[in-house]
């Protein structure tokens, strides 16, 4: 019976044993040189749950480890949860007695042993009669009563050790205006952290500090503007017992005023002497209160505060005192009031560019870094030693646009509110946020000059800039208005914002506007539409939107250019850059606006032309894909040149026909000058009746038909044709003598009356001679008549005669060869100079009916 009890309890202690190795928490440990770390149970926990070093026989388990070798070691608890009964404690000690310890750099190990509540320790040693020195790093570190916990969950005690025992400095907190803390001979500085809380520590660095009887010394440097700061005594609420100075030195930036403020004093029960405070100012003025007089108040300057306290019994509470000192900024301010009610939608913004400066700004009595003046709200403002250069105003103004089917669409000019005048602060930036509150585009047009974007090759330098967003920020451009402006309309889908700055001139209140005037159309399907109109001397800048930076994935834009008559447009896409496209290609297109026109368009990934020429105007449209990496990003340029095609056309077919002409006139110029080229040179006729004339008158008083005073009534033979008996007679005797090689007239018998014959009768009005240079009745010699007419040329053919040149074959039998009874006029040639003349036979069609008679030159 009792072997059959025996076996279940064996059972039940093998599988305890099991459970309990199961629980087995193993851990490895490796401290670092010069450090120790132990392991403490916390007080009634665990008492089960003990901490072993090493496994095996060698294996020894206690309530508490303490590891100091530098050398891996296995630490097993026996309790799955050890965290939760041991802390773990990390000292390091640290003796400058015999070093100079310049700056040694503290950094707690932060990785290690985080399921523990963790405490790390500094033990600081120096010479008896020195100081320890703990520099803190910015923002430094703060005091707290020992009761509070610090919000980072990382709290700071720091200790000095005394003949009659360790003393408490503070605790402290990151993020402070404590930056230095110094302490007497011996000390610890320790860092505690709860379980679970990841380690992140503020360095701090350790250092001899000078010789001083004086017990802490804590350096203290209280910030800008309205502040209130707590320090406390050592062993605050438990009181401090042991004489002894305790010093702050407070550094307070210029152009701010202290207050010292002595709260919750417990005095001790002095065995000798008694509590006072010595304040010095500065570096001259020095003066002693107790702690139960009134403080400094609304003093300036740096100043230092030394707590002397006494011996104090030990059986009641000793000496506790929190020192409370607010800083805030002395002088007089500037106040103003400004009332935004009557400007819907107007916010103001108010900052300090300088850092440097001591500049206090309030908004309703509250110290503020930045006013921020809400819209439709009137607020009390105040500045104090703040200079005018170094505050920035911007201003926003929201504006609702109506829909585009609203009458007010039209003609919503872009101006800047006059804002109180007793703000004396420069209007550094005013933006307009235009809310689109149905779907649809904003126009912006120039109210005076066209637009231009700035681009590097012409930036704009006017007195103002006027920057342009698209909803969600991103930038469409940046613009001004000129005179050589291209820019004549931008269409943008959707909530514009619009901000001027000033460029030259430092107050934008100086300009009032308008600089825009707005309008609503139905809403476009590009993301920016622009009309531009190209200059006709120079080049125009297309930058896409957002440029240089690329566009937004997936938008587009579209540019509507204006080409005049007689001109063509020159389109270069000077500057590309091309992403790797994650979905979708980017586009690059080209169409005329004739419908009929051509387009060209080109992707990423296809070859282009540069130079595009257009002959019309026509839209240059851009859309970007959704880039999987680098932009898109385009500057295009336009210029325009005079057309010629039309006018080469125009010249080339005038020219062709005054060619043409040209030719005509001179072959008929050339035939005409070919039949009335005189042959020779031309003599006077004698007429014995009728009326006389001197050789050389161009014309006959009537037409050859109208008179016939070509026609001889009788003629004296001997006189006119005596040389032509002698046919023996030499062609050489007559040398021209009295025809001098011109044609005559030729006789032509009467076949009339004779009586009917009018007699010629001398008529001055009808046959006027003046302005001939002679008298009109003077004897001109027949014999040598002057070159002033030259007879028709003879009819009939002639053939060559003697001194006569030619002869007439019809009158073969009359001597003279010249007359005939009847028949048509043969006119004969004669010549005086036989060796000029060549005979030339010649048709019977002539069509010479008549003689010319020219007048001598």
């Amino acid at each position: 019976m009792m072997g059959s009890c025996v076996v279940p309890v064996l059972i039940g202690l093998i599988l305890l044993q099991i459970y309990k190795i199961s629980e087995c928490h193993k851990i490895e440990v490796t401290p670092d040189p010069g450090t120790e770390v132990l392991f403490r149970k916390k007080q009634g926990q665990g008492l089960d749950c003990n901490v072993c070093k090493d496994e095996g026989l060698s294996q020894t388990c206690n309530s508490d480890l303490d590891l100091t070798e530098a050398r891996p070691t296995n630490v097993t608890f026996n309790c799955s949860q050890p965290g939760d009964v041991f802390t773990v404690e990390i000292n390091q000690k640290i003796d400058c007695s015999s070093t100079a310890c310049s700056n040694i750099a503290v950094h707690p190990d932060s990785t290690r042993f985080l399921e523990f509540s963790r405490s790390f320790n500094w033990d600081l040693k120096v010479q008896p009669n020195e100081m320890f020195q703990l520099n803190f790093p910015a923002p430094g570190m703060r005091q707290i009563k020992p009761s509070e916990s610090c919000p980072d969950k990382h709290t700071y005690t720091i200790i000095t050790y005394q003949r009659s025992g360790p003393n408490s400095i503070g605790t402290f907190c990151r993020n402070g205006t404590i930056s230095r803390i110094q302490a007497l001979f011996k000390g610890r500085v320790s860092l505690e952290v709860p379980k679970d809380t990841d380690l992140n520590p503020s360095d701090f660095k350790v250092s001899r500090g000078p010789d001083t009887k004086v017990l802490v010394v804590v350096d203290v440097k209280l910030p800008r503007g309205l502040s209130s700061t707590d320090f406390f005594t050592p062993h605050y609420g438990k009181g401090h017992y042991n004489a002894g100075k305790i010093q702050w030195n407070f550094a307070v930036e210029p152009m701010q005023n202290f207050t010292v403020l002595f709260q919750h004093y417990t005095p001790p029960e002095c065995l000798n002497d008694k509590v006072s405070v010595d304040y010095t100012l500065g570096d001259k003025t020095s003066f002693t209160k107790g702690p139960t007089d009134v403080q400094p108040t609304n003093k300036q300057g740096d100043f230092s505060l030394t707590l002397s306290s006494c011996e104090a019994k030990a059986n009641v509470l000793g000496l506790s005192l929190n020192i409370n000192v607010a800083v805030f900024r002395g002088g007089i301010p500037y106040l103003c009031t400004v009332d935004l009610r009557n400007e819907e939608g107007l916010s103001l913004q108010i900052e300090n560019k300088n850092p440097e400066s001591y500049c206090e700004m309030s908004l309703n009595s509250v110290a503020q870094e930045r006013i921020v003046v809400p819209a439709g709200t009137k607020a009390d403002l105040s500045f104090l030693d703040c200079p005018v250069q170094d505050l920035q105003l911007t201003a926003t103004k929201t504006i609702d646009c109506p829909s585009a089917s609203s009458r007010a669409t039209s003609g919503t000019s872009l101006t800047i509110p006059t804002l109180d005048p007793s703000l004396h602060v420069p209007l550094h930036q005013f933006t307009w946020l235009l809310r689109v509150l149905d779907q649809g585009t904003v126009d912006l047009t120039s109210p005076s000059q066209n637009l231009h974007q700035s681009v590097p090759d012409k930036e704009c330098n006017e007195r103002v800039s006027l920057l342009i967003s698209e909803t969600d920020g991103s930038s469409v451009g940046q613009f001004c208005s000129l005179p050589e402006g291209t820019i004549q309309k931008i269409q943008i889908k959707g909530n514009v914002s619009i901000t001027v700055t000033p460029k030259t001139i430092k107050d934008l209140s100086q300009e009032k506007g308008p600089f825009f005037k707005v309008a609503m159309s139905p809403e476009i399907t590009e993301n920016v539409i622009y009309t531009v109109s190209p200059l006709v001397s120079g080049s125009m800048y297309l930058p896409t939107p957002n440029w240089p930076d690329g566009m937004n994935p997936s938008s587009s834009v579209t540019w509507i250019v204006s080409v005049p008559q007689e001109h063509k447009a020159e389109l270069q896409l000077t500057n590309v850059s091309q992403p790797v496209c994650d979905s979708g290609h980017t586009e690059v297109a080209v169409r005329p606006l004739d419908p009929q026109g051509r387009m060209q368009s080109w992707r990423e990934d296809q070859s282009f032309d540069n130079t595009v020429i257009q002959q019309q105007s026509f839209y240059l449209n851009m859309s970007n894909c959704d880039p999987k990496s680098g932009r898109f990003a385009v500057l295009s340029k336009v210029t325009l040149h005079k057309e010629t095609k039309n006018f080469l056309s125009i010249i080339l077919a005038v020219v062709g026909v005054l060619v043409l002409l040209l030719i005509i006139t001179l072959i008929v110029v050339c035939v005409i000058r070919k039949k009335n080229k005189p042959k020779t040179n031309r003599s006077s006729i004698f007429l014995p009746r009728g009326k006389p004339f001197l050789p050389g008158n161009a014309t006959f008083p009537k037409s050859r038909a109208d008179n016939e005073s070509h026609v001889y009534a009788s003629i004296d033979d001997p006189t006119m044709y005596g040389q032509f008996g002698d046919k023996n007679q030499p062609s050489e005797v007559d040398n021209g003598a009295w025809s001098n090689g011109h044609q005559v007239d030729a006789y032509r018998p009467f076949t009339g009356p004779s009586d009917s014959i009018p007699s010629a009768k001398d008529s001055s009005a009808e046959y006027s001679i003046e302005g001939r240079g002679g008298d009109g009745d003077a004897y001109q010699p027949f014999l040598k008549p002057p070159n002033t007419f030259n007879l028709q040329r003879p009819r009939t053919p002639l053939v060559s005669q003697g001194s006569l040149g030619f002869e007439d074959r019809r009158m073969i039998d009359n001597e003279l060869h010249t007359f005939k009874s009847f028949g048509d006029i043969n006119p004969i040639r004669l010549s005086a100079d036989e060796s000029r003349l060549q005979p030339r036979m010649e048709s019977d069609t002539d069509s010479n009916t008549e003689p010319e008679y020219e007048e001598a030159i």
